[in-house]
């Protein structure tokens, strides 16, 4: 089992390490997801995640974009996986959560290829504020 803190590190390259890990048959845990960061023009990923969720589908059709933290995540990694048995048995193996559980004990490992203090002076907006921009709960 991989337990994964999200805590300041950029969601696509956090997406793609627990990707690969489900794949190779591991448990995943990723917590406190709602800190995890999508680097960009602040306004432009809001509009954009707007446009997914309100103008791509039709409500009641789809396709569903989530307004909470740890599902939005969830729903990134899930676009890194194959569209075939393999993945969706990999894609059973992976948690978000919003916050750390009581239940999850060990330590939590950080990647330190994916910090998003490591790049550049961007702009960047965490999965919670984007969250709470589409109309979710404040998550920080």
């Amino acid at each position: 089992m991989v337990t994964i803190d999200a805590t300041g590190l950029i969601a696509g390259r956090l997406a793609s390490y627990a990707a690969k890990q489900a794949l190779l048959g591991k448990t995943v845990m990723i917590i406190n997801a709602e800190k995890a960061v999508i680097s960009g023009d602040v306004r432009r990923t809001i509009n954009e995640a707007k446009y997914k969720k309100f103008v791509r589908g039709v409500p009641r059709k789809g396709p569903y974009y989530s307004k909470m933290p740890d599902r939005y995540l969830r729903r990134i990694i899930r676009g890194m996986l194959p569209k075939t048995v393999r993945g969706r048995t990999a894609f059973g193996r992976i948690k978000c959560f919003i916050g750390t559980p009581a239940e999850i004990g060990g330590e939590a490992i950080t990647l330190p290829e994916a910090n998003a203090s490591k790049l550049p002076n961007l702009q960047r907006i965490t999965i919670g504020k984007l969250c709470t921009e589409l109309g979710g709960k404040h998550y920080g």
